[in-house]
């Protein structure tokens, strides 16, 4: 399957929803990827309710899948933890290491995953100047774009940036809500920027998802205790009956329209 083929059947998931997604699961038992949520920038400008007072909305036991500050040496560990349950999830890429491993940007993508957008070199926009910080944010955004159409993949006009540090400012939200770039928080860390256990880990964030019940996760997949961790995880996940969202963008300038609570497409 060519990379442009691969971004295809993403789309066709969104349409087509669980059943469709479960037929592309070949491993008896994978906890998968329950239904693909098309996110639209008009109607989910900023995500997340560590920072912001909207999220997904996600049913109960639903969760969304993210990983920021890639790619890196531990990533084909998590894509590989993600390949062995059939799971799609957001990672957030850094642009300057996202060019010097082009070749993992690409796997991210032709694998099914939503490329997202994490600056340049992850700095703390809000202490750099105006001009500065979008310059940041931009450079980042064309890094990662650059590789995926050198590599024949199509990309959204809507694009998912997050915030390095969750530092942002009015004047950035107002710029990147006037794009129609969907600006992300989280709902639930995993607090991976602490040195812990892979156990430790597994239980701080088990024990945060029992209690909200749902909601967007952030991981770090250049975290060594976190790949390690992830494969634990999605077990749990899938013992405990919770099922994965893959969350995407419009793939046209057309915005997604919501569908009842599911805002699918």
């Amino acid at each position: 399957m060519n990379a442009s083929t691969a971004l295809a059947a993403i789309v066709a998931l969104g349409v087509l929803g669980s059943a469709a997604q479960a037929a592309e699961c070949a491993r008896p038992g994978a906890l998968g990827t329950a239904r693909t949520m098309v996110v639209d920038a008009a109607k989910y400008p900023r995500i997340g309710t560590k920072s912001f007072p909207q999220t997904l909305p996600l049913d109960d036991h639903e969760v969304v899948l993210t990983f920021d500050d890639g790619p890196a040496a531990t990533t084909p560990k998590v894509l590989k933890a993600l390949a062995d349950e059939c799971v799609k999830a957001t990672f957030f890429l850094v642009g300057k290491p996202a060019a010097e491993t082009p070749g993992l940007v690409r796997r991210i993508a032709v694998e099914g995953h939503t490329v997202a957008h994490h600056t340049w070199t992850h700095k703390h926009l809000s202490s750099l100047s105006y001009a500065d910080a979008l310059a940041e944010i931009d450079r980042g955004i064309a890094a990662d774009e650059a590789i995926l159409r050198r590599n024949g993949i199509a990309v959204s006009p809507t694009k998912f940036f997050r915030f390095p540090f969750f530092e942002s400012t009015p004047a950035l939200l107002d710029t990147l809500q006037s794009r129609g770039i969907v600006v992300w928080g989280a709902d639930l860390w995993a607090s991976d920027w602490n040195v812990m256990t892979p156990e430790a880990q597994l239980k701080l964030i088990t024990d945060r998802l029992k209690a909200a019940g749902k909601g967007i996760i952030l991981f770090h997949d250049p975290r060594t205790q976190t790949a390690e961790m992830i494969p634990a995880f999605l077990r749990w996940l899938r013992d405990n009956h919770y099922r994965v969202v893959h969350a995407v963008p419009p793939p046209d300038e057309q915005p997604a329209v919501a569908a009842g609570s599911h805002a699918t497409r």
